[in-house]
């Protein structure tokens, strides 16, 4: 799958995106959105490791967000299990540089809606930080819903957080 968008690009990662990868995720203030799985520092040897698993995996279902050739962030699905194979949860990163151009709306959309045409799926979902107001914009533009606040339900960084429910049904 390649999706060329107006800004960017959603593709599968290649093992040649580790330098690039590992820079632009280096960053803590991505980190601070994301869960811990993420890690920081993150380094080449990060990368690489998740790369030997996003190339290899079967189905494919995390991908590279290119901007002007260059690996700059991620957006993948988690695919529900027994009762909950019918749904998936997706997630995204984006490097700092790139915040507040559009580039996540445009992807978010793109991704969901490449999803549901390739996955047996009628719900995808998400979980953002309460305290990410830009992560929450991306998905109510993206006509992702939201559906409750689960409180104190995730510690990142030291601090208990609420974090919002938001889904998109087919």
């Amino acid at each position: 799958m390649q999706l060329k968008l107006k800004r960017s690009t959603i593709r599968p990662w290649q093992l040649n995106d580790a330098k690039s990868l590992a820079k632009h995720a280096n960053n803590r203030r991505v980190w601070l959105a994301l869960r811990d799985a993420f890690p920081h520092p993150y380094t080449a040897d990060d990368a690489n490791k998740f790369l030997q698993n996003a190339t290899t995996a079967q189905p494919t279902t995390d991908f590279c967000i290119e901007v002007h050739g260059a690996a700059v962030g991620g957006i993948g699905i988690r695919l529900g299990q027994d009762v909950h194979r019918h749904t998936a949860e997706v997630g995204y990163w984006l490097a700092e540089d790139f915040w507040g151009r559009g580039i996540m709306s445009e992807t978010v959309a793109a991704f969901t809606n490449f999803c549901f045409e390739n996955f047996p799926l009628r719900r995808i979902y998400a979980e953002p930080f309460s305290n990410n107001p830009a992560s929450t914009r991306v998905l109510e533009k993206t006509s992702f819903v939201l559906e409750g606040r689960l409180r104190n339900n995730v510690i990142k960084d030291g601090k208990i957080l609420d974090s919002l429910l938001y889904a998109r049904t087919k």
